[in-house]
């Protein structure tokens, strides 16, 4: 069935001037545009009462059959399919145009007629011209149909409460009847609309205060509920619950949360004394965080473009392809991954950057092409080290970059690891240095660096064998790098670097040799 749902009723003896019509019609552009969701949800008819003749009937019918003059354009008769055509490609009809997708896909589209078989309305595309509201109109005959019985006895609701004003008698609806007949024609299903219908809902008077910010006693809160038409309320439990009545306008109020927001409403916020909180707390970045954006401005200075790629990948891009083992007690797997493309969380950002270098191979590499990303890959976490939930999983903070061009650039990721190990205030062992080519004013520059005490590191031969990154790199072209911390006395491995080996250049298809490195950022906080 297509909207199988409709609800209606009768305001009798309206009067309207031209500020009413107006707003009565805004109204119900401003019900399609939100509660009603663009017509999705619920559609709204209204009809000259006197133009037409009941009882009438909600049918679906193939769009061929369904013939009449619709209100736009009203100077020619249309059947429905040709109606919707009409709308998506001539200008007259392009504020309906958006509607036509929702149900032009149908084999059948629903339609309500009279009695004589005239053709009311096309839901939720256009109304019948035959039977459209003016300013002399005295009787209005209002029908929602939708997917949602719910939110169409809402939408009728309140355009009965709003409008119901205006009758000759104020406040009055006459309902209707609404039933479902089978194929044989017995009636399956009835209830009468509108609805109307209030509910009570409650909210404690401390929770009030306290969310507002003020100390208001529990009549003073009941005297602000009838202000906002939440009346009447009552107070409970020796006057420590609100009690209010909510009516078929005021569909927004859902939780306490709201009954706390419409008596802050009506108290005035600018009302609420501003006063200093109870707890004294200072905020700031978060040391991560903040480490994090002071590198992405210090790589960026050395000539490397920071990307943002995707966490997902697929198990081919994130293990396979980089020739490590396939780790499934690593990485984070999706049940029901979208495509092939999407089969894990990342646990290394190198696939990302990889496949930047492969989508840019119209960029010039005469001078190197420098990537670098910092962000978080996701790895399994059975002991829940970060949280004492069971999540099964953690994040955890890498900076990795890349390197290609006309040579393989291993002593340029070399220098960028070293210049991030001096900007996070790590010294390099005193072995480590003797090894430089300036070992003498090596030693001199030592004199003047910044470093946390305790702190080294190292770099270190990555094993040819054993390690889950070994094949990734070409044989004796790649480094680990060790962390020392003050009371650990085993290193740490921070992360590796090294040229990437010809084959997995060749499964990113890169043309160029590259030289990576990722390091893990939360080892060095």
């Amino acid at each position: 069935t297509i909207r199988p749902f409709v609800v209606a009723a009768i305001l009798k003896d309206v009067v309207f001037t031209p500020e009413r019509y107006a707003s009565f019609i805004d109204l119900q552009d401003q019900l399609h545009r939100n509660l009603c969701r663009q017509r999705t949800l619920v559609a709204i008819g209204t009809h000259d009462m006197d133009t037409v003749e009941g009882p009438f009937v909600y049918d679906a019918r193939p769009g061929s059959d369904i013939e009449f003059v619709p209100l736009t354009p009203d100077d020619r008769s249309f059947n429905a399919k040709e109606l919707l055509e009409y709308y998506e490609t001539e200008v007259t009809g392009k504020h309906l145009k958006p509607y036509v997708p929702i149900i032009k896909d149908s084999p059948l589209y629903p339609v309500i007629v009279d009695a004589q078989n005239r053709v009311l309305s096309l839901p939720p595309i256009i109304n019948g011209n035959h039977s459209k509201i003016t300013l002399d109109t005295k009787n209005v005959f209002i029908e929602c149909t939708a997917t949602d019985l719910t939110k169409a006895n809402i939408v009728l609701d309140t355009v009965v409460t709003m409008f119901s004003e205006y009758c000759a008698k104020p406040f009055t609806v006459v309902p209707v009847q609404v039933q479902y007949q089978d194929e044989g024609g017995a009636v399956v299903d009835s209830y009468v609309t509108p609805k109307l219908s209030t509910r009570r809902e409650k909210a404690t008077v401390e929770f009030c205060n306290s969310l507002i910010g003020i100390q208001l006693s529990p009549s003073e809160m009941q005297t602000l509920c009838n202000k906002v038409q939440l009346g009447p309320a009552a107070l409970l439990e020796n006057d420590t619950i609100l009690e209010v009545t909510v009516p078929p306008t005021r569909s927004d109020i859902l939780h306490a949360v709201d009954i706390a927001e419409d008596i802050g409403i009506a108290y005035g916020y600018n009302n609420i004394v501003k006063r200093v909180p109870e707890t004294n707390t200072v905020g700031g970045e978060f040391p991560l965080n903040q480490v994090g954006d002071l590198l992405r401005d210090e790589i960026g200075r050395a000539g490397y473009t920071e990307v943002l790629t995707h966490g997902l990948c697929s198990i081919h891009d994130n293990f396979t392809a980089l020739q490590c083992p396939v780790r499934e007690d690593l990485a984070v797997s999706l049940l029901n991954p979208a495509n092939i493309e999407y089969q894990v969380v990342r646990t290394t950002l190198l696939p990302g950057l990889l496949k930047t270098i492969q989508h840019n191979k119209s960029a010039s590499f005469t001078n190197g092409f420098k990537l670098f990303e910092i962000s978080d890959v996701v790895l399994v976490d059975k002991s829940n080290v970060v949280t004492d939930t069971i999540v099964g999983a953690r994040n955890s903070r890498k900076l990795a970059a890349v390197y290609a061009g006309p040579t393989s650039g291993f002593e340029i990721i070399h220098g960028l690891v070293d210049r991030i190990m001096t900007l996070t205030e790590v010294a390099p062992e005193a072995a480590y240095v003797a090894t430089s080519m300036k070992k003498a004013q090596g030693a001199e520059d030592e004199k003047y660096r910044v470093s946390r005490e305790g702190w080294y590191y190292t770099i270190a031969p990555l094993p040819a064998e054993g390690a889950h990154e070994s094949k990734m790199y070409f044989t004796g072209r790649a480094a680990q790098v060790l962390l020392t911390k003050p009371g650990n006395a085993e290193k740490v491995r921070l992360g590796t670097f090294g040229i990437l080996h010809p084959l997995v250049l060749k499964n990113f298809n890169i043309q160029y040799p590259c030289s990576v490195v990722e390091l893990d950022l939360e080892e060095l906080m």
